[in-house]
């Protein structure tokens, strides 16, 4: 009993301390938002202040002789982040290794002024002049270190200036891929619609405040939230144990928030979330079109393996980003904030910081945790991460009482969420098809007012990409309406034609969408000799042009108004009665007339004319709005085309794949279209890396000419090819060029409701089925020995069979009318089709694989041979560039010869012929195969075999063999073959 009372007494008195001590200091903190330490912040001069930043240089009166640093903070961070700790923060330790230290501080937008009107092209101009003036003030390159979305800033500010100046990239825990991994394991599908969500009906209307910022910060990871604060009651008692961190909760309790302004979290969300044009390129500051593959400098990244905002997938982008840089990684076990703040930062990020500029000064060793980011890492999370983020995250919940059950089954469902993606595909390529079947003969429909109801939706989203500069929905608009008075003005009526003789340049674009919004129909001329049959046949009196083409306009053209060519126009020595430079006349002084009504063409009427064949084969295809809908809005489909997608529109706007295909389905799917000035691969590399190109639409061989651009598979945004007529060999080289990019082709008439797409891609060559929305279609049975239709034991036509040659028939556009094309009482009474020249086979699949045109197929002695069959055999065989099929004789006794070109330094043999040809019986074979030096290709890039063909018979050489039907194997050519079986060709 009496050993036992002191005991008591002592403890009773402990305790009281406790309840003493804790009281002093949560009143000190209810008082003075924390408790007083002894850290310091570190001396700092600002060096120049501007409406957008306040510039700070450390320790300005010891100014070390290293490389400086410019340490940018996120947006809704204070700059002191950098100096939280005293002598064992950030600015303090690098200076103490001997590098300058500057600091970004961009204020707060509630005291600066016009602070919440900020956009995010505002903080990265301000960031790149603040690397011109610490480049200036220093005479070196910078280094740029930023956490979080200050990394971010860093990337991009650095990509915005082509790495100039810049030394290497430092950041801590900075998505790049931000729908790899969304913060929090959002599932993606939900952060592109929140994304979307809160972009267009929220922050568009206001900001962030500093208050609302911390609390939100906190509310996304409870847990975390309510663990710091139990264990800050717990040890209140102990100020001691207490005061190393108190810098760090009183910064992320109080201190550390400033608000966020509206227009550049609306940037962020439309930009780097919805769009992730952080990994695919093509993000705009200002007027210009950004991305970091751009970057060249060696690049730094740490990520935490807990952390669950800069999840190390997303922080992993960088490495595919930016394909030119040296990246590495230096992995930490630590959440966000931990990589900047608290022991791990003290201990392991800065001082990797420090040894990482020095070993890239050429000063030091690599330090032994960064290693060059391996792209295995980017795929999936390793297990040593998943590992540690369970345990972190059961730890934290077990800590607070709550169920850790919940916690882990949210890190289990990461590995289900793509499937999630399947729907809202499905949601988007939906209302497109119900439209396309929406559509009847009254209907307004065109491409003026496709494109204006884009304008309307997002005036200033991006609409278009040309020459390194981003042109708006709204300004092209604007444009457009512009070249409406000028057209209007020089008696453009609707229902005109109008000959469009253009590069595809934006002023050809704007001129086409002028035609449309008047009601007028775009005849698209096309350069060369033809161009005089061309303006003929559509009865055009009006040219527009462009001062590339004007000469050749003046010549075939009764009126000639010239439009585009930027600041090198030169007019005068065209200086002639017929032409009118509409870029002189001023369209405010135009008045319009009572008629005018914007974009009032309806789905039957004539849209277009389009020209295709050439010489006395010369043919006009008719384009009407309604069969523009279908391949735009259809394509757009197809292709699952979005905001997010920008289309390298490079096949010419005279031919259907540039103007329906490529253009109509970039407009009808709202994504941005990029214009090129040339058909070149080195500039094709560029442009498809800084404008973020994801789909590049094509016509027949032109992607060969992009075969040798230096993108390397893997390494680039392009996720497809889209286009029509892509011979087959072409095709698997470019699947093999361009990995891990598909190619989709299709297969259209101009007139009637014909559109085949291959949308899987797995039967190379095929042109695939209908697309949703389009109309029917069949195969009626063919006979090419008698060029006739087969008819049944009814007397009515008959389906062709599975791999039948078949004529192929669609569905006439709304009442059917009369002409050659049009045929009743088909398949049964009273039904109308619509009949096409083109002869294909329906596999067991339902997919349909071209064999040629009816005024192709070569009559020869053993029966009729189709040309497209023997094209596509050949292409497969290694080292063939191009191929192409003619027949020389007379229709009976035709011989089918095959013309190929070789890539340099491969040969061929008859073994590899014998072995392509293999499939096909020996009746469908080619009679001659021959290495040509070259094959013609025209304007739209399709092969033509009219020298070949008009040259006869080739001559033998030991480049020429010929099919050897006892053999059934290809021997070389002789002379003396030719007399004994040839002699009479």
């Amino acid at each position: 009993m009496h050993v036992g009372a002191p005991l008591g007494s002592r403890t009773l008195v402990r305790q009281l301390k406790r309840v003493v001590s804790a009281a002093q200091n949560g009143l000190e903190v209810v008082r003075m938002g924390g408790l007083e330490t002894d850290i310091r912040p570190s001396e700092f001069h600002v060096v120049d202040r501007e409406r957008m930043y306040r510039l700070r240089r450390y320790f300005p009166a010891d100014i070390p002789q290293g490389p400086p640093i410019i340490l940018v903070p996120p947006m809704m961070i204070s700059a002191n982040v950098y100096d939280i700790a005293g002598d064992q923060g950030a600015a303090a330790m690098l200076h103490a290794a001997g590098i300058d230290v500057w600091v970004v501080d961009f204020g707060e937008p509630d005291v600066e002024e016009g602070g919440w009107d900020r956009s995010l092209a505002d903080h990265l101009i301000a960031l790149s002049s603040i690397i011109d003036k610490v480049v200036a003030a220093t005479g070196r390159s910078v280094y740029l270190g930023g956490y979080s979305q200050g990394g971010m800033f860093c990337y991009q500010a650095a990509a915005y200036r082509a790495s100039a100046g810049i030394a290497g990239i430092v950041t801590y825990g900075s998505p790049v891929d931000t729908l790899a991994a969304p913060p929090f394991g959002v599932p993606t599908g939900l952060a592109i619609k929140g994304g979307e969500l809160l972009a267009d009906h929220v922050f568009n209307r206001l900001g962030i405040p500093g208050w609302l910022a911390r609390t939100g910060f906190q509310m996304l990871d409870p847990m975390k939230t309510v663990k710091s604060r139990l264990d800050f009651l717990r040890q209140l008692h102990d100020r001691d144990a207490l005061l190393p961190r108190e810098p760090q909760r009183r910064f992320l309790s109080v201190d550390g928030w400033v608000g966020y302004s509206g227009p550049a979290l609306v940037e962020l969300l439309k930009q780097f979330v919805v769009h992730n044009r952080m990994m695919t390129g093509g993000f705009t500051i200002g007027d210009r079109p950004v991305a970091l593959a751009e970057l060249t400098m060696p690049i730094l990244a740490f990520l935490g393996s807990i952390d669950d905002i800069g999840q190390p997938l997303a922080v992993r982008g960088i490495l595919r980003a930016a394909p030119r840089s040296a990246v590495y990684e230096c992995e930490i076990d630590t959440g966000h904030f931990g990589l900047v703040v608290g022991s791990k930062a003290t201990q392991i990020s800065w001082p990797t910081t420090i040894d990482w500029i020095h070993w890239t000064e050429g000063e030091g060793a690599q330090p032994p945790s960064v290693i060059p980011m391996d792209p295995d890492s980017t795929d999936e999370p390793t297990f040593a991460s998943l590992v540690a983020r369970i345990v972190h995250t059961t730890g934290a919940v077990a800590e607070v009482g709550v169920d850790a059950g919940r916690a882990v089954t949210d890190l289990v469902s990461d590995a289900i969420r793509g499937t999630r993606e399947v729907s809202s595909e499905a949601i988007r390529t939906l209302p497109r098809i119900l439209r396309l079947g929406q559509i009847q003969p009254h209907t307004q429909i065109s491409f003026g007012r496709v494109l204006a109801e884009q304008a309307e939706r997002t005036p200033w989203g991006d609409c278009f990409l040309f020459d390194g500069r981003v042109h708006t929905y709204s300004a092209v608009d604007e444009r457009i309406d512009k070249v409406v008075r000028g057209l209007i003005a020089n008696g453009v009526r609707p229902a005109m034609r109008v000959g469009v003789l253009m590069e595809t340049r934006p002023s050809a674009l704007a001129s086409v969408v002028a035609l449309s919004r008047i009601g007028a129909v775009a005849v698209m001329l096309r350069t060369g000799p033809d161009i005089g049959r061309e303006v003929e046949l559509s009865e055009v009196s009006i040219i527009v042009t462009d001062p590339e083409n004007l000469a050749e306009a003046v010549s075939v053209g009764d009126r000639v108004l010239v439009l585009g060519g930027g600041d090198q126009r030169i007019l005068a020595e065209f200086a002639h009665p017929a032409v009118v430079d509409l870029e002189h006349i001023d369209p405010d002084t135009i008045r319009l007339p009572d008629w005018y009504r914007p974009d009032p063409g309806m789905a039957r009427d004539l849209a277009f004319v389009l020209f295709s064949g050439s010489g006395s084969r010369i043919r006009a295809k008719h384009i009407s709005n309604s069969r523009w809908a279908l391949s735009a809005i259809g394509t757009a489909g197809a292709a699952r085309l979005g905001p997010s997608d920008t289309v390298y529109c490079l096949a010419p706007l005279s031919h259907s794949s540039g103007l329906l295909v490529g253009v109509g389905s970039a407009v009808a799917g709202g994504a941005r279209i990029a214009l090129s000035r040339e058909v070149d691969p080195d500039r094709f590399a560029d442009e498809v890396l800084r404008y973020g190109v994801t789909v590049v639409s094509y016509t027949w061989t032109m992607v060969r000419t992009l075969l040798d651009s230096p993108l390397q598979p893997g390494r680039h945004p392009i996720r497809l090819f889209i286009g029509s007529g892509m011979p087959v060999g072409l095709w698997l080289r470019t699947l093999s060029t361009f990995a891990p990019a598909k190619v989709l082709e299709f297969y259209a008439t101009s007139e009637g409701t014909i559109a085949l797409a291959n949308t899987s891609g797995s039967k190379i060559g095929s042109k695939g089925r209908p697309l949703p929305g389009s109309g029917r279609v069949e195969l009626v049975a063919y006979d090419a020995c008698t060029d006739a239709m087969l008819e049944g034991d009814d007397g009515l036509l008959r389906h062709a069979t599975v791999n039948e040659p078949g004529i192929l028939l669609g569905e006439p556009e709304f009442e059917a009318g009369q002409g050659p094309d049009v045929m009743r009482g088909v398949f049964r009474r009273g039904d109308v089709w619509s009949a096409t020249t083109a002869i294909f086979r329906r596999d067991a699949d339902g997919d349909f694989w071209l064999l040629g045109d009816r005024r192709a197929v070569i009559r020869t002695g053993r029966g009729p041979v189709f040309p497209q069959p023997i094209v596509d055999a050949l292409g497969t065989v290694e080292g063939v560039d191009l191929a192409t099929v003619y027949a020389v004789g007379k229709p009976g006794r035709q011989l089918a010869v095959c013309a190929l070109t070789m890539l340099p330094r491969v040969a061929l043999s008859s073994a590899r012929i014998g072995e392509a040809l293999g499939d096909l019986l020996p009746a469908e074979r080619p009679d001659i195969v021959h290495v040509v030096p070259d094959i013609q290709v025209g304007t739209s890039y399709r092969t033509t075999p009219d020298r070949l063909r008009a040259a006869g018979l080739p001559a033998p050489t030991t480049r020429t063999w010929y099919f050897d039907a006892e053999s059934g194997s290809y021997r070389r050519l002789t002379r003396a073959i030719i007399a004994e079986r040839f002699g009479d060709f």
